[in-house]
């Protein structure tokens, strides 16, 4: 199956609390989206493996995603080695995305940062027909991407641009609210951890409330790109009349 957008995280949950009004904008306008995750979470401090697994599915139901999958790769064990680097040349072979997305270079959590070296290494040499990979025997074509945007975490970045998400922010934050384990629930017994304290998703929407803001909308999510972008100056003028 082919898809036009892959997003790649390193956590379930990464991927709604980064993107999610996107992720739901671009299904509901017909384009095929997938959701890969490397790890299952399994490190996090609150719920387990299998909760975060069913909060995932129940996310990706939400955002109307064409697929979701995961790696499989240890958590905390996130390096550029050769083998981590083949599993994301071979998703990104499989599915033929158009555009990927990938964590942000820099941030708080050192499983993004190394996310972010594996998919940029990983769609430069998935179009290298010398190196080969398999699945199930069958040889994968070299296929590179047209473009790799980055997304927001933790820390931020002047935005090379914001995507209006004001009619898909309510659906983003309920895709969030899917991890009932990871967040403020006043009846948990858990210990508290950076992302279950009242103010991250307050945080969260008023993030979401300022890059609007930036762009004359209600709600906005940034991305950045190490390439110049195209504008379709003309396409752009012509909707404004």
């Amino acid at each position: 199956m082919n898809l036009d957008v892959v997003v790649f995280a390193a956590h379930p949950d990464d991927a709604e609390l980064s993107m999610g009004g996107t992720i739901a904008k671009l299904s509901k306008n017909n384009l095929k989206v997938g959701i890969v995750d490397f790890t299952r979470g399994e490190l996090g401090t609150r719920g387990s493996a299998d909760t975060r697994q069913k909060e995932a599915f129940q996310a990706a139901i939400l955002l109307k995603v064409a697929m979701r999958e995961n790696l499989h790769i240890p958590d905390g064990e996130i390096n550029l080695s050769k083998e981590n680097l083949l599993r994301a040349v071979m998703t990104i072979r499989k599915y033929k995305p158009k555009i990927i997305f990938a964590p942000f270079f820099n941030d708080r959590h050192p499983d993004h940062i190394s996310v972010s070296k594996i998919i940029k290494k990983a769609c430069f040499y998935s179009g290298l027909s010398k190196l080969k990979t398999f699945i199930k025997e069958t040889p994968q074509e070299a296929y590179r991407p047209q473009k790799l945007y980055y997304y927001m975490q933790t820390y931020t970045f002047n935005p090379s641009f914001i995507v209006d998400i004001s009619d898909t922010f309510e659906l983003k934050m309920k895709a969030v609210k899917a991890y009932d384990t990871q967040f403020y629930n006043p009846d948990s017994t858990e210990p508290e951890t950076f992302i279950s304290q009242p103010g991250f998703i307050k945080f969260i929407e008023s993030r979401a409330q300022f890059y609007g803001f930036k762009i004359g909308k209600d709600y906005g999510e940034p991305f950045y790109c190490e390439e110049s972008i195209e504008l379709d100056l003309v396409s752009t003028l012509s909707k404004s009349h």
